[in-house]
């Protein structure tokens, strides 16, 4: 069995592995990214629609395009990888077993382990949907991948079942190869993808989107003949005598994603409810010395805060190394944080307080839309220490703070804090 010593393992190689392994690079450390994958960049590599690039590159790219300049630096530093390699085990002190068709089993020693494997796609059996199991029906991104890599189209009349970002997108594109897209149906009341792609992608091409709607059976034994679709009241229960029936012979799925923590649980860190690591402020799981980032940690709304976080995740690594090894290390304070009444989740779960810490970023969903409130962290005691008004927010934007520790007032017997969304007590002003 080969063995390799390095610096920093990173698992993953698409828009986060890339980004993470350039940052410990350009400190001077030996990074070994491992993609399971015949090559770089990821999920990019199929998502040849434009959009990408605008806040890390300020111009407008398709997704191979976005990959490919961070391949090209990849290359430049010399950074090495390991292509078609399966990781199959981290264990508690950091050592790595992965597989691959060239070396056999392998076996990979590391002072920090970064893990940026992404998320994967929900599937039929996620939604308990009844009826056959006929041929047709696809999620949103296998379809993705058979038109845009393999040539291949999946069907000509199209119900997409979900309205996520890759559900819209892919309305759009199979609208563009002659494919007729009869509807997206969503069971909230509003879409669960981004606003941007409600309008490119549906408005602009009359494709109806059909909300507080949901599939409740299968037509087709064979194939997909059909579905009939329900209306739903406030808790997700079909209404009675509200079945459509939509002809079509192919359906997608765009359902919502799952960060792929398989081997996060392996190694033994703990999992938060929503599926990412439970992380601290530096994006350290509660495994000392392996830290996550990506759609591993969180679904991003886009690939440049994947690649922000990314980055923030190698240099924490760094650091980590450099005290681990080098100096000793800080005295520190831990304080939880928790989710408000219209909070999905929050990122990161806990803070390390310490005389160093200056910025606090915090990422986190709500559950509900709102208009004109106010976002507040507050201590166990409710009092507020923080604030900020935002004209709305939805589910399907994530919210990220950018806070100066050193401006608020923190008990020093703190050992809570909470992030709430409530609507504003004033009128907003800007």
């Amino acid at each position: 069995m080969k063995r390799y010593n390095i610096d920093v393992a990173i698992i993953g190689g698409g828009a986060a592995g890339l980004a993470a392994a350039i940052e410990v690079k350009k400190a001077e450390f030996n990074p070994l990214i491992m993609e399971r994958d015949l090559e770089l960049g990821g999920i990019l590599m199929q998502c040849i629609h434009n959009g990408f690039g605008l806040k890390e590159f300020k111009e407008e790219l398709t997704g191979p395009e976005y990959a490919q300049r961070f391949i090209n630096e990849i290359n430049e530093l010399d950074i090495p990888y390991k292509l078609d390699t399966m990781v199959i085990e981290i264990t508690p002190d950091k050592k790595i077993y992965a597989v691959s068709k060239n070396e056999g089993l392998i076996e990979i020693n590391s002072k920090a382990i970064i893990l940026s494997m992404g998320c994967r796609e929900k599937t039929r059996g996620a939604i308990n949907v009844p009826g056959f199991r006929p041929s047709g029906i696809f999620t949103a991104g296998q379809a993705q991948r058979f038109v845009n890599i393999e040539g291949y189209l999946p069907g000509k009349t199209i119900v997409i079942l979900g309205s996520g970002d890759i559900g819209m997108i892919m309305a759009r594109r199979l609208t563009w190869e002659g494919c007729k897209v009869k509807a997206v149906v969503e069971i909230q009341p509003y879409v669960s993808g981004l606003l941007r792609n409600q309008v490119q992608c549906l408005e602009d091409y009359n494709i109806p989107l059909i909300t507080s709607y949901t599939l409740t059976k299968i037509h087709g034994k064979d194939r997909l003949k059909g579905i009939t679709i329900s209306k739903v009241g406030r808790n997700f229960d079909q209404i009675i005598g509200t079945d459509r029936f939509i002809e079509c012979d192919t359906l997608l799925l765009s359902v919502g994603l799952i960060p792929e923590n398989e081997l996060t649980r392996i190694a033994g860190a703990e999992i938060s409810p929503m599926g990412g690591a439970v992380i601290d402020n530096n994006l350290e799981t509660t495994i000392e010395g392996v830290f996550a980032c990506g759609n591993v940690l969180q679904v991003h709304d886009l690939v440049d805060l994947v690649t922000a976080e990314a980055k923030r995740a190698g240099k924490n690594a760094v650091d980590y190394i450099n005290e681990r090894f080098g100096k000793t290390q800080k005295e520190q304070r831990k304080i939880r944080l928790n989710s408000g009444e219209n909070v999905t989740y929050i990122k990161p779960d806990y803070v390390n307080f310490n005389e160093l810490l200056k910025n606090l970023i915090i990422n986190f969903r709500v559950k509900h839309p709102d208009r004109r409130i106010q976002i507040q962290l507050k201590d166990e005691t409710n009092r507020i220490i923080y604030k900020l008004k935002k004209p709305y927010v939805i589910p399907s934007e994530m919210n990220e703070l950018k806070i100066n520790i050193g401006n608020l007032e923190i008990n020093t017997e703190c050992n809570e804090l909470i992030i709430d969304v409530i609507p504003q007590p004033e009128p907003l002003i800007d």
